[in-house]
């Protein structure tokens, strides 16, 4: 299972969708502390929908404490700063893709120790960053077409009316 991490996150919208977009893929959410919001917030619950209740999601009271409970994971580490784009890695099924706080990323002292893991979205040189909920869903997107999209439905069917052969 795929897991996103969001350091710091900020916005509470943000991070609802980000639950939601976890729930649709069978993807575990981690939060690192301190959050913008609190876990039981309106705004969180609303762009989450009904869907935050079936979310796999865990807190932890900071970076150290994340790195203790998961040893020997995987991270990749989403930021405007790295040299390596997104679609030139492999996700390995079980990795873990954090991403930062929407006013200031991962900080560089994190940075620094995981050069070859840090992968970035192009973009226009003319924009400082995506939008994070957009940002993780573009990479965990990635990342789960390089595993052949395990578990999850591939066919969509129609409502009212069938498809023709």
């Amino acid at each position: 299972m795929l897991n996103i991490v969001l350091f710091e996150p900020e916005i509470p919208a943000n991070t609802g969708n980000i639950g939601r977009t976890c729930v649709a893929t069978n993807t575990r959410l981690h939060l690192i502390e301190p959050l913008g919001f609190r876990l039981n917030e309106k705004a969180l619950k609303r762009a989450g929908m009904d869907y935050w209740n079936d979310l796999d999601v865990t807190t932890y009271i900071n970076f150290e404490e994340f790195l203790e409970k998961n040893p020997n994971a995987k991270i990749y580490m989403a930021t405007t700063k790295a040299k390596n784009v997104y679609t030139d890695v492999t996700y390995e099924p079980d990795c873990y893709i954090m991403f930062g706080k929407e006013s200031a990323g991962i900080p560089e002292e994190i940075l620094v120790e995981h050069q070859e893991e840090s992968i970035r979205i192009p973009m226009s040189h003319d924009i400082r960053s995506l939008n994070l909920g957009n940002s993780v869903a573009i990479v965990l997107y990635e990342a789960l077409r390089q595993n052949g999209f395990a578990n999850m439905e591939k066919e969509g069917h129609l409502h009212r009316l069938e498809w023709r052969e």
